[in-house]
Parts: C-alpha cells; structure tokens; sequence
C-alpha cells in the first residue's frame, strides 16, 4: 500500500517535470535575444556579501559567450547597415535615373502632343482650333464673294436683258419707221413721177 502511494505520487510528479522542463526549453528558445541572453546572465548570476559590500558573481563563460553574442550582433548590424546604404545608393541612382528618363519622356510626349494639336499653315505650326478658325474664315470670305458675284451677275444680266429688249424695241420701232419712211418716198416718187408724166403729156 505504501508502495502504491509512492508510485501514485510519482505519477503525479512526472507529468509536472515534463512540463517544467519544456518550459525551460521554451524559455531557452525564446531568450536567444540580447535582452534575454542578459536576463539569463542576470538569472545565472549569484551574490555574496564580504566584509559588509556586496558582490554580484558571474560565471566568466557565460560573460564571454553574451559578450561575444554582443560582437556578433554588432558585426551583423553593420554589415546589415552597410549593405542596406549601398542598396539605399543604388536605388537613389535608380530613381534618379527613372525621373530623368520620365522627365524626357513627358518632355517627348508634350510635344507630340503639341503636334498633334497643330497643324502646318504655310510652313507655320498653328493650334488646330486657330487653323479651323483661319479656315472658315477663308470659306466665309469665298461664300460672300460668290454672293457678291452672283449678286452682280443676276443685276448685270438684268440689265443685259433689258438693254436687249429696249434695243429690240428701239430696231423694231426703226424698221417701222424706216417702212414708213420708205413707202412715204416711194409714194413721193411716184407722184412725182405722175407728175414728170403730166408734164410730159
């Protein structure tokens, strides 16, 4: 019976180890930082007291494997610092370069534009909005000129035609008149012929 409460009891202890020792593990794990390196050489370290001072006791192995730790870090971080700037550097240069290259671009891309927009009048690079401007202005200017010229033509070729028809008048009235005129000389001739003949007789 004595023995079945030992072994009860160190059923119940087992189980209380094994999780102490895995916490142990996950304390070692997770202190593998600067900061837990030194709580741990904090935790390791032990004191005394002599002749009334007291003394903090590291173990000197311990002391060397963080301070070497420490070195270690600060050789990474260098590296890591330095390696960072020539990357820093690099990309400066990069960017730079990416902004000159967007600046000619934008440049380029102004002037097509301002190509596209325009157009050659006379070897003379104009807005497209002056050149349509310009343009209609021109065919306005020509559509009024042709009114004018029709306006003229319509008033000219009236006044042809009634020049035509007052000189048709004025032919006809002297060819009547010229009749006229004729037949009274025929009749004039040959009353004085019938007079010649009286006389004659």
């Amino acid at each position: 019976m004595k023995h079945l409460r030992v072994l009860l009891i160190l059923a119940l202890l087992i189980p209380l180890f094994s999780t102490y020792a895995q916490e142990e593990e996950a304390v070692t794990e997770e202190d593998s930082s600067l900061k837990g390196q030194f709580e741990e050489l904090e935790r390791k370290s032990g004191n005394y007291r002599a002749n009334g001072i007291q003394y903090e006791v590291i173990k000197l192995s311990d002391l060397y494997k963080v301070k070497n730790n420490i070195f270690d870090s600060i050789n990474t971080s260098s590296k890591t610092i330095k390696d960072l700037s020539a990357t820093i550097t690099s990309n400066e240069a990069e960017i730079e370069n990416l902004n000159t290259k967007l600046r000619e671009t934008t440049d380029k891309l102004n002037s097509v534009t301002e190509e596209k927009d325009s157009i050659s009048f006379f070897g003379i690079l104009i807005g497209k909005g002056t050149y349509n401007f310009i343009l209609w202005s021109i065919i306005f200017g020509l559509l009024l000129l042709l009114l004018f010229f029709i306006y003229r033509f319509r008033n000219s070729n009236f006044l042809t035609q009634q020049a035509k028809s007052a000189l048709a008048d004025l032919e006809e009235e002297y060819e009547t008149h010229r009749r006229k005129a004729l037949e009274r000389e025929q009749k004039i001739s040959r009353q004085l012929q019938d007079e010649l003949n009286k006389q004659k007789k």
